[in-house]
């Protein structure tokens, strides 16, 4: 038996905040298709009081903000970009172009064909989100994108200095200070200094995720983003420490980011909530933590394991920590996640920010139908198709010929038919 001990606010709290953001993103979007860079200008000094004489930032100015970081910090950036890049390497590997010759003289292929412009968001407007440059940027380059454009909002009325040598060192070939709904439309739609992508990837918060679902068809998206989620998976052997530090250091991102207790140890479970408050006291988020834990943590209890994985797949979130005695169970069994983390010696944050796997994963439920970024999201997998010999043309025509009179479009037959009257053996 599956049994809620804490619930959250139900989904559909939200719906009138979620109406209001989007008719705020039309509006917004529609501004700057019309007005362009005026319109950006606006929008960029109303949000972010920022209004600097180019949005784009010279190569100076890049130089500046590197500079300014200490070495041992530019190193631990340089040390996390390295696992990043060392895995999205190895995903590439994975990606064959492929031809196989299905019939005789009838040859079918497929080549991977990075896109030629991605636009990366990065937020930076309540915590300065530079890893994000590493998960976008830097993947978009190993993909083999020909123009990555980075983009960050300021950060206390200025570019932050270490998401822009994040950006840099990642590879991107421009960078611009600018945020919000007006960088993504920006990116999309293209204004005088911003020329248009053909992607925009990246998380950001209720107004980048709308802005991106209202722009998607106009340009691609990896995703559409909502609030940080977490759910912990433990048994009997994980101690209530471990599990409450790895829920509230994902409650922390945002009022709003569910942290979701699972689990078959009712003991644990009744231990989290003391836990929580005691973690709480010493946790300098606690303002944002605590609200979020109040207003959509839970704590599910189940019977046994099986329930447990049932249980995580119908929640479908975007980070699963596993603490159990056999991880791999679930790694074996589950189906719906944005990524697992198994054991007590990984955790969440390790994936945010250094371990390598890619930290912009699918949340609300999106994992049942795709994973996070990666090196593939950068590429279209595009078919082509050859035909050898006369007779294979002919061979093919008939077929063709017969399955277009069957659903009746005379023009298509008479493609096949022309080509069975040319290539037929006299």
């Amino acid at each position: 038996m599956i049994r809620q001990l804490k619930k959250g606010k139900p989904a559909d709290a939200q719906q009138v905040i979620a109406t209001q953001t989007r008719d705020t993103v039309e509006q917004i979007i529609a501004d700057i298709a019309s007005h362009g860079d005026e319109a950006v200008r606006k929008y960029s000094a109303q949000f972010d009081h920022w209004s600097p004489a180019q949005f784009r930032l010279s190569d100076a100015e890049i130089a500046a903000c590197v500079s300014s970081l200490p070495p041992a910090q530019i190193d631990d950036i340089k040390f996390a970009q390295a696992q990043v890049r060392r895995f999205a390497e190895a995903q590439k590997a994975s990606l064959q172009d492929v031809e196989i010759e299905t019939l005789p003289g009838v040859v079918l292929g497929h080549r991977n064909i990075p896109v030629n412009s991605a636009g990366c968001y990065i937020p930076g407007g309540k915590y300065p989100l530079l890893a994000s440059a590493h998960m976008s940027v830097l993947t978009a380059k190993v993909a083999g994108v020909k123009r990555v454009v980075a983009v960050a909002p300021p950060f206390d009325g200025k570019p932050h200095p270490a998401i822009v040598t994040a950006m840099h060192l990642a590879g991107a070939d421009e960078i611009y200070c600018v945020g919000g709904v007006q960088a993504i439309a920006a990116l999309a739609l293209g204004t005088d200094q911003i020329a248009p992508v053909d992607m925009i990837v990246g998380p950001g918060n209720a107004f980048v995720a709308e802005a991106k679902r209202q722009l998607f068809g106009k340009i691609g998206i990896d995703l559409i983003a909502g609030p940080t989620e977490t759910l912990v998976i433990a048994d009997d052997s994980c101690d209530v420490e471990l599990v409450v530090a790895d829920l509230l250091g994902q409650a922390e991102h945002g009022y709003n980011s569910p942290a979701v207790f699972l689990t078959n140890s009712r003991e644990l479970a009744e231990a989290v909530p003391a836990e929580v408050e005691r973690q709480l006291r010493n946790l300098a988020t606690a303002p944002v933590a605590s609200v979020a834990w109040r207003d959509y943590g839970e704590i599910i209890l189940c019977d046994t394991i099986d329930e447990m994985v049932a249980e995580a797949d119908r929640i479908a979130s975007e980070h699963v920590q596993v603490m159990t005695r056999d991880p791999d169970y679930f790694l074996a069994h589950m189906t719906n996640y944005g990524a697992l983390f198994l054991g007590e010696r990984t955790n969440v944050a390790y994936g945010d920010k250094v371990i390598g796997t890619n930290h912009t994963l699918p949340t609300m439920g999106a994992a049942r139908y795709t994973g996070g970024l990666w090196v593939g999201k950068f590429i279209k997998t595009c078919t082509y198709q050859r035909v050898l010999s006369d007779s294979a043309s002919a061979m093919l025509g008939e077929y063709c010929s017969r399955l277009c009179a069957l659903e009746g479009f005379a023009g298509h037959k008479e493609q096949a038919d022309i080509r069975v009257r040319r290539y037929s053996a006299s």
